[in-house]
C-alpha cells in the first residue's frame, strides 16, 4: 500500500539504489579502461567527460555506455531511436550510472575494500548462462557468450568486481533498516486520509489551429523538430530454411546399424527377474535358522523378528546382480533360488546373516532381435536425425566461413531462398505496418540487427528441429524522413504542438480565475472555447490502494501530493492537453495505536528507508572522492551520437 506514498511524496525510495549501482553489474555498461591525467584539455574538453576521484571517464565509456542503454530500451522498444533515447535524458542517466561505478570503485580502494579473483572466478561459475548440457560451467559457452555480447573476459571480471563491490558497501549500509514508531503511525494514518477536490482537463484539441496552415509556418517547424520524424533502421533479410528432409535417406538406419545396436545393449534385451522380499539381518547362523524354523512353522515373519529386537523390511525391486554387490553373491543365490512365498536359507554377508521371504517375483522373458526391431530403428532414427543435421549445420557454417554465399549454400541444398520486405527491429514490415516477418526469423531478428550486410548466419530454431540460415540483404539507416514523404505527419504534429501551447496558457487563465475566487466551473465557462466540465473527486487513499493493480491516474497522485486549497495544472501527456487540479479538503481521521496498518507500515517502509541510506551512501562516495564534469565534452558526445 506504500508504494504509492513513496510516488505521492516524491521521495527517493525504492529502487533507485538498485538500478543505479547493482545495475552496473550487468554486462551492459562495460567500459574500457581509461588513463591519462585528472585535468580537461583541449578546445573540446579531452576526451575526459567526468573525473571521480582519479579515475577518468573518457567519450568512449560514455559513448558505450549510451548505445548500450539504447539496446536495453530496444528490449522493450524494439524501434527506439538513439534520438528518442537523448531526448528521455539517456544521455544524462548513462553519464550518472558511469560516475556511480567509478566512485564505488574509488572508495572501495581508498578504504582497502577488495574483491579477490577468486571471488569473480566462483561468480562466473555460478551464472547458468555459462553452463554446459551437464549443468557445470563450460569455458567454451563462457567465450562463444562473451563473443556474441561483444565482450571482453576482462570488462566481464570488472563489471562482477563492481557488484560484489556494492555488495559489500551498498548493501550493509542499509541492512536491518527500521521506521521510527512516530513515522510509521503517521504513514499508516495516511492511508485513512480523504481529499476532496476537481479536476478539469483543457483538451489541446479544442485550442488547435484550424483551417489551412502555412507551408512555410510547417516547414519551418520541420526543421526546428527534425529528430522527431527520425524513421527507424530497416533491414531486408534474405533466409532459407532446412529440416531432416534435407538429408535424405542418410537418417534409416540399416540392418547392420540394427544389429549392431542390439548386440551393443543385449543386456536390456536378456531375459531379467527382479524380486520383492521381506528380509532381517541377525549375528548368528543359529538365530537366522532359527527364526526360519518358526516362520515354516507357520508363525508371523514380523512377529517372530519383533520378538528377536528385530524388525522385518521389505525391500522391492531387487536383481540379482544389485544383490551380489550390495550384500554378498551367497545372499543374492539364496534369495533368487526359494520360491514365491518361502523363507530363504540363512545367507552371510559382511553385515551379518541374512534370512528372507520371497514375497513377489516379477520376471520379464528375453527379446529377440525381431521382437525390438522396430524399437531399435526409432531410436537410430532420431539419433541419426539430431547428430546428421549438426553435422550439417557444421559443414554449412565451415563453407560460410570459408566464403561462401547464402545464394551458393541454397543452391547446393536445393533449398528454397526466400526474401522480406524492408522490416524494422520488431518485426513490422516498415511500408505495411499490419505485416510482419514470417516466425521462423523472429528468434534471429535481434541478431539480424546487428550484423553487417552479406555476412550470412546459421541458426537451429524450432528446438533443434529445423536450421535458418538468413543474411541481411539491405540496410536502410534510420535517418530523417524528407518534409514531402510525411508533409500531412508534419502538420498533425504541428497543430498538436500549438494545441498544447494554447492549452497551457488557457490552464494558467483559469488557475489565475481560481485564485481570484471564481470556482473551476466558473473559470471553466470564461474561455471562449467550449471545454469539458470538472469532475469531482472525493477519495481516500485506502481508495487508492484499492487500485493499485491499475495505474493510477496522474491527475489523482498530484491531487494526493497537493496542499489544501491550491490549484496546479499537469501536462496530460501524449499531446492530449492540460489538467487543472484544485484541492478543496483534506480530512484526517486518528488511528489506533494497535491498529494492524502501524505494523505493516514498519514492514514494508523499513526496507525502502534502508534504500535511501544506501543511497545516500553512494552520493556521499561522490562527495568524498570529488566529481568534476566536464560539459563541453558531454555536448560532443551528445552530438556525436545523433551523427552531427
Amino acid at each position: 500500500m506504500f508504494q504509492f506514498f513513496r510516488n505521492f511524496f516524491k521521495t527517493k525510495l525504492g529502487l533507485a539504489i538498485s538500478l543505479a549501482f547493482l545495475g552496473l553489474i550487468a554486462l551492459a555498461f562495460a567500459s574500457a579502461d581509461v588513463s591519462g591525467s585528472g585535468a580537461f584539455g583541449g578546445i573540446a574538453g579531452g576526451d575526459r567527460v567526468a573525473v571521480v576521484g582519479d579515475e577518468k571517464i573518457s567519450t568512449a565509456d560514455l559513448v558505450r555506455g549510451a548505445n548500450n542503454g539504447l539496446e536495453r530500451l530496444r528490449q522493450e522498444q524494439p524501434t527506439a531511436t538513439m534520438q528518442a533515447f537523448l531526448r528521455e535524458g539517456g544521455l544524462d542517466s548513462a553519464l550518472d550510472a558511469l560516475i556511480g561505478r567509478a566512485a564505488l570503485k574509488g572508495y572501495a580502494e581508498k578504504h582497502g575494500v577488495r574483491v579477490g579473483d577468486n571471488l569473480i572466478n566462483s561468480e562466473i561459475r555460478m551464472i547458468p548462462a555459462f553452463r554446459g548440457p551437464d549443468g557445470n560451467f563450460s569455458e567454451d559457452i563462457y567465450r562463444q557468450t562473451l563473443q556474441q555480447q561483444r565482450l571482453t573476459d576482462a570488462q566481464v571480471r570488472d563489471d562482477l568486481g563492481v557488484g560484489l563491490l556494492s555488495q559489500q558497501l551498498l548493501i550493509p549500509a542499509g541492512f536491518g533498516a527500521t521506521v521510527p514508531d512516530k513515522l510509521a503511525y503517521r504513514y499508516a494514518q495516511l492511508f485513512k486520509e480523504r481529499r476532496k477536490g476537481e479536476v478539469a482537463l483543457l483538451p489541446a484539441a479544442t485550442y488547435a489551429p484550424t483551417g489551412k496552415a502555412d507551408p512555410k509556418v510547417l516547414r519551418a517547424y520541420y526543421q526546428k523538430n527534425r529528430d522527431a520524424f527520425v524513421r527507424p533502421e530497416r533491414r531486408t533479410i534474405r533466409f532459407a530454411t532446412f529440416d531432416s528432409n534435407a538429408l535424405g535417406d542418410r537418417v534409416e538406419p540399416t540392418d547392420a546399424e540394427i544389429a549392431a545396436r542390439y548386440k551393443r545393449d543385449a543386456k536390456q534385451y536378456a531375459a531379467s527377474e527382479t524380486r520383492n522380499v521381506t528380509q532381517v539381518i541377525v549375528p548368528t547362523e543359529a538365530a537366522a535358522d532359527a527364526i526360519r524354523k518358526r516362520v515354516v512353522a507357520g508363525e508371523s515373519f514380523e512377529a517372530v523378528a519383533r520378538e528377536a529386537g528385530l524388525r522385518a523390511a521389505p525391500v522391492v525391486d531387487v536383481l540379482r546382480e544389485g544383490l551380489s554387490g550390495q550384500a554378498s553373491p551367497a545372499v543374492a543365490a539364496a534369495y533368487f533360488a526359494a520360491a514365491r512365498g518361502s523363507m530363504t536359507k540363512p545367507a552371510r554377508s559382511p553385515l551379518g546373516w541374512h534370512i528372507a521371504r520371497i514375497d513377489a517375483i516379477d520376471a520379464t522373458p528375453a527379446r529377440t532381435l525381431a521382437q525390438v526391431r522396430d524399437e531399435i530403428a526409432t531410436a537410430l532414427r532420431e539419433e541419426k536425425r539430431v547428430r546428421g543435421l549438426a553435422d550439417l549445420a557444421s559443414e554449412i557454417e565451415e563453407q560460410l566461413d570459408d566464403g561462401a554465399t547464402l545464394a551458393e549454400v541454397t543452391k547446393d541444398l536445393d533449398l528454397d531462398l526466400e526474401s522480406t520486405e524492408p522490416a524494422v527491429a520488431d518485426g513490422r514490415i516498415f511500408a505495411s505496418p499490419g505485416k510482419s516477418v514470417p516466425e521462423v526469423l523472429r528468434p534471429a531478428l535481434s541478431t539480424a540487427f546487428q550484423m553487417d550486410v552479406e555476412e550470412p548466419e546459421i541458426a537451429p530454431v524450432e528446438s533443434g528441429q529445423t536450421y535458418l540460415v538468413y543474411e541481411v540483404s539491405d540496410i536502410v539507416p534510420a535517418a530523417t524522413a524528407p518534409f514531402d514523404e510525411i508533409a500531412k505527419l508534419v502538420e498533425a504534429r504541428w497543430r498538436a504542438t500549438e494545441g498544447m501551447k494554447a492549452a497551457q496558457a488557457a490552464a494558467d487563465r483559469v488557475m489565475a480565475r481560481v485564485r481570484a475566487g471564481k470556482s473551476i466551473s466558473e473559470a471553466l465557462a470564461a474561455e471562449d472555447r467550449r471545454v469539458p466540465p470538472a469532475q469531482k473527486i472525493d477519495m481516500t487513499r485506502e481508495d487508492l490502494a484499492r487500485q493499485r493493480e491499475r495505474r493510477i491516474p496522474p491527475p489523482i497522485a498530484l491531487l494526493f501530493s497537493m496542499a489544501e486549497g491550491t490549484t496546479k495544472k499537469l501536462e496530460a501527456g501524449g499531446d492530449v492537453g492540460f489538467f487543472v487540479i484544485k484541492v478543496d479538503d483534506i480530512a484526517m481521521d486518528d488511528i489506533a495505536n494497535d491498529d494492524p496498518l502501524i505494523a505493516q507500515a514498519h514492514r514494508q517502509m523499513g526496507p525502502l528507508l534502508g534504500d535511501e541510506y544506501a543511497q545516500q551512501f553512494g552520493r556521499a562516495m561522490r562527495e568524498d572522492l570529488g566529481v568534476s564534469r566536464n560539459p563541453t565534452a558531454i555536448e560532443a558526445v551528445r552530438k556525436q551520437l545523433v551523427g552531427n
